[in-house]
This record gives structure tokens, sequence and C-alpha cells, in this order.
């Protein structure tokens, strides 16, 4: 089925947090192991609009389907980062406009090149690489989706499991829009599915791997892929990628979890 952006666009709304017991977190508090995840995603989802900001100078600014998505998905994304943050200032852990800040700043001359570059490359393969915008969400969601989901898992705390149900919601339309637009773009040119699968072979990485110290991925990775459960729903994510028009078999999340030592 059509992913229907028009209604999407209307029913939009911040991630609801307002009501949730935080004082819940002095009597029961999250891991620490649990914690440097969350900072991370927190992290990362305040980040979406500077991705937005590289994806505008590409071709996928021409489809207005794609760029009304855009606009709502970055809306809701940044008040994921906002919840996300609620619970780390619960355990004393600092967010805020000069966290961002110095995260963003810390990127240095990547972050001013990146745009650049992306736009340079982007408009001379043209419009198939709208084609590789929309898989590379794709994976990216199903991977956020699943991270929220085995955290919720292994925390077990009532208060952090409602708020990430409420996000992981949110975050299922956003798998709904890339993937149908990815298999219908994949399905519609060989060319850009050479194109993806060359693309995903050699440049993906986990979320939030070209922002965050490699260090913090490689916790995140071992922390929420680590032991057999963990290894399965990488393996899910695998299949979900192997489905997609022309990428079976690329193993990206099997092979992420090697490089960063997952066990």
């Amino acid at each position: 089925m059509a992913f229907d952006t028009d209604t999407y666009a209307r029913t939009v709304s911040p991630v609801g947090f307002d009501d949730l017991d935080y004082a819940s977190f002095t009597e029961r508090p999250l891991s620490a192991g649990a914690l440097r995840c969350l900072r991370y995603m927190c992290d990362i989802e305040n980040h979406t609009v500077c991705y937005l900001r590289d994806l505008l100078v590409t071709p996928s600014h021409a489809d207005p389907e794609v760029t009304t998505f855009l606009t709502m998905w970055a809306y809701e994304e940044y008040w994921h980062g906002e919840a996300l943050a609620r619970v780390l200032a619960a355990h004393g852990i600092p967010t805020g406009d000069g966290h961002i800040r110095q995260v963003r700043e810390g990127l240095g001359w990547r972050d001013r090149l990146t745009p650049v570059g992306t736009s340079l490359i982007a408009n001379l393969i043209g419009a198939d690489f709208v084609a590789v915008h929309m898989t590379w969400g794709a994976i990216n969601e199903w991977s956020t989706h699943a991270g929220y989901a085995r955290l919720a898992e292994l925390e077990d705390h009532p208060v952090l499991t409602r708020l990430l149900d409420r996000i992981m919601r949110q975050e299922t339309r956003h798998v709904a829009f890339y993937a149908s637009q990815a298999r219908e773009r994949l399905r519609g040119s060989a060319h850009a599915r050479r194109l993806t699968r060359f693309a995903l072979r050699r440049f993906w990485a986990p979320v939030g791997a070209g922002v965050m110290p490699r260090a913090e991925t490689g916790h995140l990775m071992r922390f929420l892929l680590g032991d057999a459960r963990g290894r399965m729903l990488a393996t899910q994510i695998d299949e979900k990628i192997d489905r997609l028009p022309g990428l079976a078999g690329l193993g990206l999340v099997r092979r992420a979890s090697s490089s960063y030592a997952v066990a």
C-alpha cells in the first residue's frame, strides 16, 4: 500500500512526554550503559536538521512528496530529541543548546564540506540519487526503531518503555515512507539498484557513526546487539534489506557489528 503523505502531514504532532513520571528515575535510575546509549540517541535526533540541510542540496529537493515528508520528519525527530533529553535531565545529565552546539562544532571542517560534496556528487548522479537517499533512510529508520525497542527491553523501566513506545509509533510511519519509496524507485531502475548497492556496500555505517566518536558508536552497538537477542535483531534488519529490489546479500548490519567488535 502506498504511503499517504498528505494524511501524514495533517496528523504530525510532537511526541507526548510531559505527562510521564520522571521522578520514578530517582527511585529506579537507568543503568549507566543505557544512559550512554540514550545520550547518543538524543544527540542524533537533535542532529536531524543537519541531515536535512545536506539532503536539500540533492535532487531529493525537487520531489514535493519527498520534501513534504522530510519537513514533517524533521519536526517529529526534533521532539524525539527533546523527549530523550527529559530522561537524561532526570538523571542529572546536561543537555540543551550548549551541548548541541558543542556536538555540531566538534565536527569541524567535515560539517562545512559535507553539504558541498553531497551536492556535487548527488547532482551529477541525478534523479537516481533519490533511490539511494530513500533506501539509506529506510535502513536507518529500521535500525533506529530496533534500537529503541531493544533499549526498552533491556532496561524494562515502565516510564522509559512508555516513552519509547510513543517514539516508535512515529518511527513506524517514517519507516513506511522510506521503505515504500525505496522499493518503488529501486524496482523502476536498474541503474538505481546498482548505484544504491554500491553506495551502501562502500559507505553505509550505523546511524550516527559520522557524528559521534567511534567509541560511542561501539558502545551502542555492543550494548544493544552484543547478545543472542541483539544478533537476531541485526539479522532481521539485514533480512529486510535483502527484500529490497537488488539488495540481497549485503549483510550491512552484521558487517557493522563485526567492525565494532560486537560478540
